[in-house]
């Protein structure tokens, strides 16, 4: 996980691909469709228009980036990006206001057209990434639609594409099939053969599915209840990062920097994987080191927080691109660990409980609790969130390919870290807010990860010389 300037942009000629504007007519003349908007998408799109209406323009797009090595023929990847968005129908389905509803349209798949357009030769880096950025922002926007563009920077020995859409389409996981995804497609073209691959299920679907499940709950769920309890722990709010953030409470939404860094290698994050595999795996592991963190840095004696899991329950849906996201709170009595291996006990059982609340949308437990949680940031609450991608098809290219997710670095007063598990180690990746104190404690932080997991290797690697020994 990236952002966009540290992906390794370089000149080159810039071609760009939008929905065609007949595409766009058709869309407007069309009727809705009965299919709702999932919870996590209504709430964004409305956080997104609140914001706005606040005064404050806060981009929120995902994208990604990848290399396509040899001289590109342009014709081939315009129609390998077509069938790919075609694939996914949450790209041609968009939504509309009639009062204070929002109503889901679709467009056909055969009404959907690309518009390629020439921008032009860019010879400095920092002109193109700036150019970029502006751009994406303006057309991967929440409140507009078509949401998402497609780039190429084309050189005489490849080209780079950067791709950016609204949040409302994608989630991590979705970012890290599109590489593979479109390669293939683009060289099955250049060899003018089609690819075999078995229809993917579409998140509009999953998005009527699972709110229809969630419209079942009523307040005295037990769901609703234990998300009550969690809130009213938090002071009535949903948790931030448990440190001190240098955040004036009265001021306006704070600008965020972004930290991003290999934590450890391959060998470091694979032996903490086994030492963690005994209470869950690494996800547990990063908890518990989370927790002792911040009790470390901040003094907290329960550490809470909502902890992303995706909802892809069903391997149908594995394919698909969507916003395939819940959250599920847990807490952790830190105060009362030893070490880590009893932090780790903790969070074992904290997960155990709490994931199933995560296949309930949090943005339908909060209607139900009749709480206001009136919108003023992108987002709710901070994440530690952790993915490991190399059983994702065509990883191990991914360092020769300069494959990226980028995320937007803008504005908010949260903390988001995202842990990615890739073939050479261990990443790190955080937007916070942009204060001195919010810089020093979050380097307190990602160094404090770092040690907890290189202490663990090497305890575990202690003891299995001791047992050789022996």
């Amino acid at each position: 996980m990236s952002d966009i300037q540290r992906c390794e942009i370089r000149p080159g000629r810039l071609v760009e691909w939008t929905l065609h504007p007949s595409s766009v007519e058709a869309a407007a003349a069309l009727p809705d469709d009965g299919r709702p908007p999932a919870y996590v998408q209504e709430s964004h799109v409305r956080t997104a228009r609140k914001v706005r209406q606040d005064g404050l323009f806060v981009p929120t797009w995902l994208g990604t980036a990848f290399d396509i090595p040899g001289e590109v023929d342009l014709d081939v990847l315009q129609q390998a990006l077509r069938d790919w968005t075609l694939r996914h129908e949450t790209l041609r389905s968009g939504f509309r206001w009639v009062g204070d509803d929002m109503r889901r349209f679709t467009l056909d798949a055969e009404s959907v057209a690309l518009r390629r357009e020439d921008v032009g030769e860019f010879a400095e880096a920092t002109t193109l990434t700036r150019y970029l950025q502006d751009r994406f922002d303006v057309v991967a926007d929440a409140l507009t639609w078509p949401n998402f563009i497609y780039t190429a920077v084309v050189r005489p020995d490849g080209a780079s594409v950067y791709m950016a859409f609204d949040h409302s389409n994608v989630d991590a996981y979705s970012l890290h099939r599109m590489a593979t995804e479109i390669h293939e497609l683009y060289e099955a073209g250049l060899e003018g053969r089609t690819v075999a691959a078995q229809p993917v299920a579409s998140y509009v679907d999953f998005c009527a599915i699972e709110r229809a499940q969630a419209d079942e709950i009523d307040e005295t769920h037990a769901i609703v209840s234990r998300w009550r309890e969690f809130i009213a722990h938090c002071d009535g709010r949903l948790p931030g990062f448990p440190v001190d953030l240098g955040l004036d409470p009265e001021g306006p939404l704070p600008e965020q920097r972004f930290m991003c860094e290999m934590l450890v290698d391959d060998a470091d994050a694979a032996a903490f994987e086994a030492y963690c595999r005994p209470y869950g795996g690494s996800l547990v592991g990063i908890l518990a080191a989370t927790a002792l963190i911040v009790r470390e840095i901040g003094g907290q004696e329960v550490y809470r927080t909502v902890v992303p899991f995706h909802t892809r329950a069903k391997s149908k849906w594995s394919d698909s691109m969507g916003w395939y996201v819940g959250g599920a709170p847990i807490e952790i009595p830190v105060a009362r660990a030893t070490d880590f291996d009893s932090a780790l006990e903790m969070v074992r059982a904290a997960l155990r409980e709490g994931r199933p609340l995560s296949r309930m949308p949090i943005a339908r437990v909060l209607r139900l609790l009749g709480s206001d949680f009136r919108p003023t940031s992108p987002d709710l609450y901070s994440i530690v969130s952790l993915v490991d991608s190399r059983g994702v098809p065509g990883s191990e290219r991914w360092q020769e390919l300069k494959a990226y997710g980028l995320i937007r670095i803008s504005y908010g007063d949260q903390v988001c870290a995202w842990l990615t598990r890739v073939h050479e180690g261990l990443q790190f990746a955080s937007r916070y807010p942009a204060t001195d104190i919010a810089y020093k404690n979050m380097r307190l932080y990602a160094e404090g990860l770092r040690e907890h997991i290189v202490t663990a290797t090497r305890s575990r690697d202690g003891e299995l010389a001791a047992r050789a020994r022996a």
